[in-house]
């Protein structure tokens, strides 16, 4: 079993016995951190050794142990057998990092990211250097260049916990300050500019002037790599998620684990909460000062109901923003292999829902039949007979190809095809369940072609 720890190091000297280039990446490591590399032996010295090393005398082979003067050994000399009995001379209780397969050459070296006093590690267990190599690279680029000044100089500023006394406030100024725009020019700033702009941003945070935000988040169709960006960052911040009945339990599992969850789940005529205790419960919560993030499957402003969120907001004052979601019509469509347009097919797409709000389909159906045109019904399934019969009833074919997309993206995704007058027929006799997603138009054609999943049941 291998744990990755931080070693505390009480003799900051660090002994090298061998040479090449795992050896000196190694020990220029430990010099970075403010090591002395102590090479023992002249003869296998390397030509790039640290500018902080110091040279000394290799034991004689009459001495029987290295001793503790050493707070780590670095012991490569390119020989397993050599290593080996080097290894074997060492004192009890000196670290010791060696690519020999020896009981005692316990320490590894993750790959690792630094910036000022932060380090980010990122460890394979020696198994896979490279990988590891990779993924710092790619951290790399994701971190902005003044957060090591920006560390740095936070060091200075003492124990925030004397200042900033709740964990909201903690939690609520380092979210700020990371994600503003201080961290991304600190490296050009003059040290007492950037001490003064950390003191303001502190002083405000103690203040309580730090007013709460709602985040209206979309989730995506249900598989949790569709997850943006910001969707990620967001809902890793938030201290309340009121979260939606089709979020899925793999995207809820990348909420911060002590944000308090609330289900506001809805089902057809079963309602956790009514809309309108909703709206309130998320002006309540930010005008606690509170980061709250309102998780919708899919799309807030399709037919997510978020611009009855945002009214509210907006009336009562409350900051609020949008984070838009892949919708359902895009996702579904796509893991299901149909393209909502097509030069041959559709040159229009119409997104409609089939639950309106008087619990009724009066839609205006005549619209619906037009020619190279895509129709997407959400909420459709236990309207599926009435769509079905008024959009034949106002003159679409009978043999329209019809898709209906269950549980869609997601490991469950079940999909069935047929004709729009047989439709009904076909979904009574498969195992199509709610949310279910309604794909009509010639573009369904497509799908034996372009479908890349192959979870599907398709009835004729």
């Amino acid at each position: 079993m291998t744990l990755t720890v931080s070693l505390r190091i009480d003799h900051p000297v660090v002994g090298c016995i061998g040479s090449g280039p795992r050896l000196l990446a190694k020990a220029r490591a430990c010099a970075e951190q403010g090591a002395r590399i102590v090479w023992l032996g002249h003869d296998d010295l390397p030509n790039e050794a640290p500018a902080s090393s110091v040279l000394s005398t290799l034991p004689e082979p009459g001495n029987s142990l290295l001793r503790v003067d050493y707070g780590l050994l670095l012991i490569d000399t390119g020989v397993a057998e050599d290593d080996t009995a080097w290894i074997a001379r060492v004192e009890e209780g000196v670290p010791v990092w060696s690519p020999a397969d020896h009981p005692s050459a316990r320490v590894q070296f993750p790959a690792t990211l630094q910036r000022g006093p932060l380090r980010i590690t990122v460890d394979t267990g020696g198994r896979w250097p490279t990988v590891a190599s990779w993924l710092r690279q790619k951290l790399d680029t994701l971190l902005p260049e003044g957060l090591g000044d920006l560390l740095q100089q936070m060091i200075h500023k003492g124990d925030l916990s004397e200042r900033l006394t709740t964990p909201h406030q903690r939690r609520s100024f380092w979210y700020r300050l990371l994600d503003g725009n201080l961290v991304a020019r600190a490296h050009q700033m003059p040290k007492a500019e950037l001490s003064d702009a950390l003191e303001s941003s502190i002083r405000k945070a103690a203040s309580g002037t730090v007013k709460g935000e709602v985040f209206l988040v979309g989730a995506g169709p249900g598989d949790p790599d569709l997850l943006t960006l910001k969707a990620l960052r967001i809902i890793a911040q938030a201290d309340v998620v009121l979260y939606d009945r089709l979020v899925s339990r793999d995207i809820l599992a990348r909420v911060r684990a002590d944000a308090e969850m609330i289900h506001v789940g809805k089902q057809r005529s079963k309602h956790t909460l009514a809309q309108d205790q909703i709206n309130q419960r998320l002006v309540e919560f930010a005008q606690e000062g509170r980061t709250v993030v309102r998780l919708k499957g899919g799309d807030p402003f399709i037919f997510g109901r978020g611009g009855e969120e945002i009214e509210t907001l907006a009336e009562a004052g409350v900051a609020f923003q949008v984070v838009p979601g892949i919708t359902a019509a895009s996702g579904c469509a796509a893991y299901a292999g149909i393209p909502l347009t097509h030069r041959d097919y559709a040159q229009s797409v119409r997104f409609v829902t089939g639950h309106l709000k008087n619990d009724t389909c009066d839609l205006p159906w005549k619209d619906f039949v037009q020619n190279n045109q895509t129709l997407v019904f959400y909420m459709g399934l236990v309207g599926l007979p009435v769509i079905a019969r008024e959009l034949i009833a106002h003159g679409m074919p009978a043999d329209m190809p019809v898709a209906l997309v269950s549980k869609g993206t997601t490991p469950e995704q079940v999909v069935v095809t047929g004709r729009i007058d047989s439709i009904v027929e076909n979904v009574e006799a498969s195992e199509v369940k709610a949310p279910t997603l309604i794909i009509i138009g010639e573009v369904v054609k497509l799908r034996e072609k372009l479908d890349w999943l192959g979870q599907s049941v398709s009835l004729n």
